[in-house]
């Protein structure tokens, strides 16, 4: 039990370090638009802002998948979920699990073909900063795995517990629902 523990702990852990690089990223494309601006009011050349800015914007986007999974800020539609019976509840949740861990994990397969042929045909950026393209991806595929990770997670533990573990951050939702 103290293994499973661990685990859990583990796992909870890793999605909260996703969620605050995450956050991280979107700090550094604050400082890379500050930096831009300061260039041009300067008169100074800035090239590969814009590019990096887009490489944080992935990177933040797939790492925060899983944080936000298990804060309940993905758009889920519960009117169903809360029209039947528990029973049926648990199954169409375990069945939406199960098709979104499986469409993941596809992702992070082909993810992964994909940053090895960037690293095979030394593929670079267009712009100016000649970035090796298979950085910018790995933390694509890093928030990919994270991600599916996490709906295989919440699947296992609706087919054990019958029930998922997102937390429904009131606070977020808004004052329409």
């Amino acid at each position: 039990m103290t293994a499973l523990r661990a685990l859990r702990s583990g796992l909870d852990l890793l999605y909260r370090i996703s969620g605050v690089l995450a956050a991280l990223c979107l700090v550094a494309i604050l400082v890379l638009i500050v930096l831009q601006m300061l260039a041009r009011w300067t008169g100074e050349v800035a090239p590969g802002i814009p590019e990096y800015a887009g490489y944080f914007m992935a990177a933040a986007s797939f790492l925060a998948f899983a944080n936000a999974l298990n804060h309940g800020s993905h758009i889920r539609v519960s009117i169903l979920l809360n029209a039947v019976s528990p029973a049926v509840a648990r199954w169409i949740d375990a069945w939406c699990f199960a098709i979104g861990s499986l469409v993941m994990w596809y992702f992070v397969w082909f993810g992964w073909r994909f940053v090895n042929f960037s690293i095979m045909i030394n593929d670079i950026s267009q712009g100016q900063d000649r970035t090796p393209l298979w950085i910018p991806q790995s933390f694509m595929l890093a928030g990919a795995i994270i991600m599916a990770i996490a709906l295989t997670d919440h699947l296992i533990s609706v087919l054990i517990d019958g029930r998922n573990r997102i937390k429904r951050d009131l606070v977020d939702q808004s004052f329409g629902e």
